[in-house]
């Protein structure tokens, strides 16, 4: 059993509106509107590899679960160092973990809608 429930991905675009509509009428994935035409999409089970980079660290990938506590007392108990304090933000509860290559990976309790 997994302690992640899913994954938010973020997609930086210079014409979001054109690849929102593309993303919902051309790839046809299910999405909700959280308001102000923000949409959030479904995606299928995904998967993660690991590139070596000699550059800046570039991703940006904010892992899901369904109670932060919990989750954090759990990794916690595995030694995960958590770099940023718990944070209330208008989308959910937000914190960061260290990965062992330095990074910090976010993983947040959704309070938005959810596909």
């Amino acid at each position: 059993m997994t302690i992640f429930s899913g994954a938010h991905v973020i997609l930086y675009s210079r014409d979001a509106q054109a690849d929102r509509a593309f993303l919902a009428e051309v790839l046809e994935l299910d999405h909700v509107d959280v308001g102000g035409g923000w949409l959030i999409f479904a995606l299928p089970p995904s998967e993660v590899a690991v590139h070596p980079d000699d550059g800046p660290s570039r991703h940006e990938l904010f892992l899901m679960c369904d109670d932060l506590s919990a989750t954090m007392q759990t990794l916690t108990a595995r030694g995960v160092e958590f770099t940023q304090p718990v944070t209330e933000q208008p989308w959910g509860l937000l914190t960061a973990f260290r990965l062992p290559g330095g990074s910090e990976l976010a993983i947040y309790q959704p309070h938005h809608a959810r596909p």
